[in-house]
């Protein structure tokens, strides 16, 4: 058979077609697929985490305890059961206190005269200390657990290997962070603590 009919037969011969286009497509299928599972596993995670923290916070949270042992208590568990989930999970938290659920939930930074107009109390601007900490908080909490009847802002960020290893060939990271975070209530074990009327003072 001369050359020219060879490949004239050969641009009209279709077997063999379909497999091809599923070699080239596949791998793209694949890797659109494991970025959804790993992406719908941090979603669930996250979901699953906060019931966690709100389910801890109210068995940990009782009238006998004390605010130290009411903190070491809801962190040992939570991050117990986070763990449970995903076994090498880096578990951190943090929380902020305010005097209730409305604060806590607005964390409006305290009031200051920004004379420079840069979003931030500095250069000795003159800032309300609503919360007596002799600084000022761009979200008007304090750092810690609190006292009786105060609100927390609990925050739980946690830090683990990707499900599927192939984030770095696509410029990311094979760590993924969720953070989950709920605000409880600090029981009435004792009388909320006063706090004393805002006193206005001057940023560094």
């Amino acid at each position: 058979m001369r050359l020219p009919a060879l490949l004239s037969r050969l641009r009209k011969d279709r077997d063999g077609a379909t497999l091809i286009e599923f070699a080239i497509v596949a791998p793209v299928m694949c890797l659109m697929l494991m970025g959804a599972f790993d992406v719908a596993h941090s979603l669930y995670l996250r979901t699953v985490t906060e019931g966690i923290m709100q389910k801890a916070g109210r068995d940990s949270s009782l009238e006998t305890s004390s605010v130290e042992s009411v903190q070491d208590a809801l962190d040992a568990e939570v991050k117990a059961q986070v763990r449970d989930l995903v076994n090498d999970a880096q578990v951190d938290t943090k929380r902020r206190f305010y005097r209730s659920f409305a604060e806590a939930k607005a964390a409006k930074p305290e009031t200051f005269n920004d004379t420079d107009s840069n979003g931030r109390c500095n250069g000795g601007e003159a800032y309300e200390d609503a919360n007596g900490n002799n600084q000022w908080d761009e979200d008007g909490g304090n750092e810690g657990q609190g006292g009786a009847k105060d609100a927390v802002y609990y925050t739980v960020i946690i830090k683990y290997d990707a499900l599927f290893p192939f984030w770095s060939m696509i410029g990311g990271s094979e760590k993924n962070t969720v953070t989950a975070s709920t605000i409880l209530r600090n029981q009435p074990y004792n009388g909320q603590d006063s706090y004393d009327a805002p006193v206005w003072r001057n940023c560094t």
